[in-house]
Formats: C-alpha cells, structure tokens, sequence
C-alpha cells in the first residue's frame, strides 16, 4: 500500500487529500496536511471517492450505437476517423453553427477543458455550453458592469470577517469556503464575530448563526433591497470609499432611499426589528462580507439579487481588504468577455438562431439548447458533443433535453462512465477517470494567497481509456486542422528541460504560430504533442501550463516573487512552470497585497460603477409583482445540498449511508394536512412533469416549501432511476428573462398523497 497526494474532485473548493493506495482502489482517505489552502481539511464526500474511482458504470473501451440501440465496442482508430468525417461534412454542408459543445473540464477536471474547446475552433463555432451557464452567468454578466470584464471575480475573506452574511447558501454542506464547517465553527464559538444567515430553509448553516431571516422563498430582492435602505437612509454607508473607489452612487442612492423598508420586510416575512438590526450590526462591523451561492442565483430575480448582494458589501466600503470581499488573479483562463453592447473584430456578438441570445463570459446557457436544436430552420444545431456532463439530469427540462438529443444527427459523449446522456450518443468515448491523468482545477479563486494544484495521476487508464489531451489531439489530426509532426517544436522540446530551454521553445512556438496563423487555436495540442513529450513523468497534458505560467509571472510579478518563486522578469515563468511540475501537493502562486485589488478592476478608471441602468429599472419595479399561480400551492427548492449528495460522478447509490431515497422535505403542519407521515410515498408535480418522492417531515423548511436534492435519479446499471430526477420538475422556460438561468429554488408544485403499497398496510 502507498501513500499519495492528491485532491478532491467533488466541490470548488478541491482540498488536498493524502490516499492510501491498493490494488486499484483509494483504501484510506484523509486530509493532506501539507496543503497550504485545506491544511488537513476534509469532509464526509470526500472520504467516498473510491465510488468515484471503482464502480460497475466505468467505460473501458470507445462504443458505437447500432439502429436498434445497443452498442458495440470499437476502436479508437474506426470511431474518431468516423467520427472526424462526419463531423466535417456537416460543418461543409451547414456551417459552424450547426455545431454546439455541452460541458468539458467538468468539476476538477480542468486541464481536459484546455483541449476540448479546440474542437469549437475546428467546426467554426463559438456554441459552448456549460455548467457554468446554467448556474453563474448572470453573475459573471454584473461582473462585467460594475468592475469592467466578466473575468472580475469576487471572492470573500470569511476567516478573517467580524460580521458575515450567508445569502442562499449553506456553506456547512455545500463548502464553498476555506474549510468550511471548521470556520464556521470559529464563527459561532466567538463572541466577538456575528454569524447571519439568510435561507428559506433552517439549514445546517442557519442552526449555527448568531441570526437566522428564514424569508420566504423568492423575496431574497426586497430583503436585500431592505437592508441597503436602512443603511442608506441612516446614512452607515462608506462615504469616503464611494467616493475614492466607486462612480454612480448618487443614482443608486435616490433609488434606495425610495424603497418602502417595511412593506419589503413584510414580504419577505421576517420581522421589521430583525431587518434593521442586521443593516445596522453589518454596516458598523469592523471587518464584513457578504458569501452567496446558488440559493439566490436559481431563484426570482437572479440578476436583481445578485447586484444587491454586491452592493452590500460595496457601499460599506467592505472591499479591497481583510475580512471583506475582492477580486482574485487566476492561472487557467475558466472564463472570457464578451460584452453584448460591443462588437469583437468589427461584428456583433454571435447569438443563437431561435433565441437570438448572446455569450455572457464566453458561454452560453443551456436552458436554451434544446430549442436551438429543435428550431425548425435550417440554421439549427444538429450535432453536438458532450464532455464530462449529464445534461439529462444536470440541465433543467429533462424531457426537452431527451427529445432535442433523440433528434441529432451526431451526438459523441466523452465521459468515465455510462451516463443517461451517453445511452443517446451514437459514439461514447472512454475517458480515463481524475485519478488515472494529470489534472488541475482552475478554481484558484484566492486572494490574497492563491494556490495551485497539478495533481499526479495515481492509476493506469481504464481498459482502452484515454485522457482528453489525447482524444482531442487525435480527433484534430483526423480533421486534419493540425499535422501529426512539428519537426523544428520538437526537436527545440528535446533540449534539456530548464529555463533557458523553456524560453527557446517559447521563441519557436510563437515562430511558428506567426507563420501558421489556423493553427493558433489549436496551441494546446501542439504543446502536448511537442513540449508534453519532454515533460517529466509523461505530464504532457501540462504543457500548456509553461506559457500560462509565464503569462501569469508577467502580470503578478510582485506576487509570485512574494509567494518564493524566484527569478527575473524573463525567467520567473518558467520556473513558477517547474514548481507547478515538481509539486505533489498544492502550491502558492502568489501572494498579493489587498491594495493590488484595485489593479484587477477591468474599467479604464479602476473605479467600480455601481449605477446599472438595468438593475434600477428592475429594483424600481419589484412591487409590481404577481404572485405565483394558485395552482401549485408549494414552493420546491430543487438540489438541496445534503450529506450524501455531490455532483453527478457519484453513480453507485452504495456511497450513501442515509438518505438513499433523496427525500422530499416537507413541513410537519403541510406533512400533517396532506395526511403525510415519514416514510410514506407521494406525487411531487409541476407544470413541467411529476416524480413519485419518499417524504420526510422537517421543522426546518418553511410552511409552504418543499426540497428535493440534486445527484439522484441515476440508472445504475440500467436499473430504474434511483431517486428523484429533479429536472423532470424544471422547465426550460422557467428561468431569468436575461440570462436564462433556471428557477431552481423557485419551481412551483403540488404535493399529494400516494397509496400506500399493500405489504405496508398491512
């Protein structure tokens, strides 16, 4: 047995893990102390990740469907040759915008990304689809505004906070922080710091807070809205921040100082003294931010919310220091700009052909996918590939996503495992799994101190399965987009890897890119085939890291030479890229000052533009309204975090020690006038579509409300769908007029009482 250091895989946060090694399997779990983000940090998931690496879905080998469904396995050679062919007649016969790519660098898997987007840039598309344009874009979107690019990403300082606020968020579970139930448990333990916690739900968070608003769902936008009221009017705002670091205060002003703080505080039904103490003990805090998440992003007023929440922390002057919210540098580029007021090279944004909606951050959202693939024109998607994602149960609209699908052309997924999407596809391909390639994550979103972690594989691939570097590569050359050789990289890349070297081979591949300019987007390959093959212990997917790290030195010099790295303005690059290579664990890229923060504001200005001509036209029409139709008296919050739920990797329901049915929470007083009793079967329906639930009566929703929890609803082994497959209740259409992200937490539907079996009546 062997001991290894890795990381998880399962949230944002990816803690270091130190793992005992045995005969293919992860025998001993436990926290890596030599972490210099996580220190030893570990949760209950985490401990479980051997269902991840060993379970009976596990693709070995390529496989093709036949007319009547099944598959047979192929050979690399026969399915990418095919497939490279067809691919290109349809982009010959109907353009780039026939072709759309769904996922790719799923949760931890991140270098995979790097290469997978080359295929857009080989079928002439800018059609990428992902999870991030199903939860974040809104966000990203209001990035853009106030800070100037839609790669200005806040994070929050919870550790070092006198006063926190929790919006939607259940960090106890969903982590989401630094170590995030042993913060947690420093913040209520002293007396000194205040914990509030804003939810529908009593959640695991909540049960800790020095204050808990359970509002009602939905009303997030006037209790925020309530809040900077208060704050405004009883003039706790930071005049001498506003004024040195922010532009537009004076019209959010006149707009906050309109707001009817009371009717907001009874809509949101929390009482009018708990609203203005919270406005008051915020705004008077030494140190405070503000640590959301999807609870507030998946439900009314996505955008709305998300501007509140940022205003919060803004006009108390909570930003740019200790124990607040920033902005972060990054190594990987997760994210772009794309502006839709703007044009890019003299052309409009690229929008879809049925909805006619544009890219936030480079993405789009997958609400909309299947009507672009559905759009009668001529100018639909008809063929589409998926990388590590399960769109059928991860999308909202289970039931549009299988038609859309059904009716492909082509359809390729790329995955560990035999997922409900990959049964659709006319080609699956085996991709080795997280700990069987090297990987990295790019949620390095830290600041000041930011960490990087390139993880070492820690298995041989699966049967015939490939990492994605290798199933990209090879399905370029078959389109014949790059070559199979790049003699005069090649022989630069087999001098002896050191500084000197490393800027050689820098020279030549800009050499060469400015000679071959079609092959610039295809960089990664061409360093995976090239410089990867000198690499260390075959991490040839790292390649791409060298030019990154450069990238990264040259912009952060001062940072990274204050986290240790040592050389000049010309050679600090290469060896932040070696420490990258040489680490088992993680490493500190950087270290910043907070006053670097205002250097990583995008506008000219290097001020924050808190006036957004859309958002106030939106906070000014908040009491116009309705409320939500009669006929669906409950609100479901749809993926509720719970112990024994992840992300979609998770497929062998075996991990799970309680709550295997993924039980619909439901009220004792609703349970009770339902004639619901724990245990017992229901109808859970919406206007979308229903699912038989298991219920369990909790204190800890709100009268009204229901939950489910997202990562159910597999079919293991082709069994059927084990626990609720939540997106059966969501609709596409359900969801922010702007950025399409889904209602989630907001999802109307009525609860009824099934039979009860025979032998249980018994």
């Amino acid at each position: 047995m062997t001991t290894h250091q890795t990381a998880c895989i399962l949230c944002s946060r990816n803690c270091g893990l130190a793992i005992e090694v045995e005969d293919g399997h992860l025998r001993k779990i436990r926290g890596d102390e030599a972490h210099p983000g996580s220190r030893g940090y570990i949760c209950n998931k985490a401990a479980r990740l051997d269902y991840y690496q060993n379970h009976a879905d596990r693709l070995r080998h390529p496989l093709k469907r036949q007319p009547d469904g099944c598959f047979v396995q192929v050979s690399w050679e026969e399915a990418l040759t095919d497939i490279a062919a067809r691919l290109l007649a349809i982009r010959k016969a109907h353009g780039g915008d026939a072709f759309a790519f769904v996922g790719g660098g799923g949760q931890g898997n991140h270098l995979g990304g790097a290469y997978s987007r080359q295929l857009l840039a080989a079928m002439h598309s800018r059609y990428a689809y992902n999870a991030l344009g199903q939860e974040k874009t809104g966000d990203f979107w209001l990035n853009g505004r106030m800070f100037g690019r839609q790669t200005c990403h806040t994070t929050e300082d919870v550790e070092h906070a006198d006063y926190v606020l929790f919006i939607g968020c259940n960090p106890y579970q969903s982590h989401g922080i630094p170590n995030a139930r042993d913060v947690l448990r420093d913040l209520k333990n002293d007396p000194q710091r205040t914990m509030v916690v804003i939810d529908p739900r009593r959640s695991e968070t909540a049960q800790q807070a020095d204050i808990h608003l359970q509002l009602k769902p939905g009303t997030d936008a006037y209790l925020m809205a309530a809040l900077l009221a208060i704050i405004v009017r009883e003039g706790l705002h930071d005049r001498v921040f506003l004024s040195k670091h922010c532009a537009g205060f004076e019209e959010v002003e006149k707009e906050l100082l309109a707001i009817p703080v009371a009717e907001y505080a009874q809509r949101a039904d929390v009482p009018l003294a708990d609203v203005e103490r919270v406005a008051r003990g915020f705004a008077a805090a030494r140190r405070a931010c503000v640590r959301i998440d999807l609870g507030i992003q998946h439900t009314l007023h996505t955008l709305l919310n998300g501007y509140l929440e940022k205003l919060l922390y803004l006009v108390t002057g909570n930003f740019g220091r200790q124990g607040g919210n920033n902005l972060h540098a990054y190594l990987l580029p997760l994210l772009g700009h794309t502006d839709e007021r703007k044009k890019r090279k003299g052309k409009a944004l690229k929008r879809t052909a049925h909805h006619g909606m544009h890219p936030i951050a480079g993405i789009y959202p997958p609400n909309i996918l299947p009507d672009e693939i559905l759009h009668p024109g001529e100018d639909r998607v008809r063929a589409v590939f998926v990388d590590s994602a399960n769109p059928l149960l991860t999308y909202a609209d289970t039931d549009a996503y299988e038609r859309a699908f059904q009716s492909l052309e082509l359809l390729v997924v790329v995955d560990v495992a035999m997922t409900e999407t990959a049964h659709l596809a006319h080609y699956v391909l085996p991709a080795a799994s997280q700990f069987e390639k090297w990987e990295a994550t790019g949620f390095n979103l830290e600041f000041p101190t930011n960490f990087f972690h390139l993880r070492h594989p820690l298995f041989e691939p699966l049967g015939e399965s490939l990492p994605e570097p290798e199933i990209y590569t090879r399905l370029l050359e078959k389109m014949e987009v790059i070559p199979t050789r790049f003699p005069l990289l090649a022989l630069v890349a087999w001098l002896e890897p050191n500084v000197s070297a490393h800027l050689a081979y820098l020279g030549a591949l800009a050499a060469t890119l400015a000679s071959h300019k079609a092959w610039i987007p295809y960089a990664a390959s061409i360093l995976y085939r090239t410089l990867g093959r000198n690499l260390p212990d075959s991490a040839a997917a790292a390649a791409p890291l060298l030019p990154l790290a450069v990238q990264y030195a040259t912009q952060h010099y001062a940072a990274v030479s204050r986290a240790g790295h040592e050389g000049n303005r010309l050679t600090l690059g290469s060896a932040l890229f070696h420490a990258i290579l040489a680490g088992r664990s993680s490493i500190v890229l950087s270290q910043h000052e907070f006053a670097d923060t205002w250097s990583l504001v995008g506008h000219p200005d290097r001020r924050i533009h808190l006036a957004i001509p859309e958002m106030l036209d939106e906070l000014r029409a908040l009491p116009t309204e309705s409320p939500p139709s009669a006929d669906y008296p409950f609100v479901l919050m749809a993926g509720e975090r719970r112990s024994y739920n992840a992300n979609q990797i998770f497929r062998d329901p075996a991990w799970r020690k309680v709550d295997k049915h993924g039980a619909l929470r439901i009220h004792p007083e609703d349970a009770a006038a339902l004639g619901l009793a724990n245990g017992d079967p229901a109808n859970c329906r919406s206007a979308r579509g229903e699912l038989r639930v298991v219920v369990e009566i909790d204190d800890t929703v709100r009268r009204g409300m229901v939950t489910l929890p997202h990562g159910y609803g597999s079919r293991y082994q082709g069994s059927e769908p084990i626990g609720p497959a939540v997106n059966r209740l969501t609709s596409r259409e359900h969801c922010d007029p702007f950025s399409k992200t889904p209602y989630h937490k907001y999802v109307p539907v009525r609860v009824s009482r099934l039979p009860l079996p025979a032998s249980a009546s018994a």
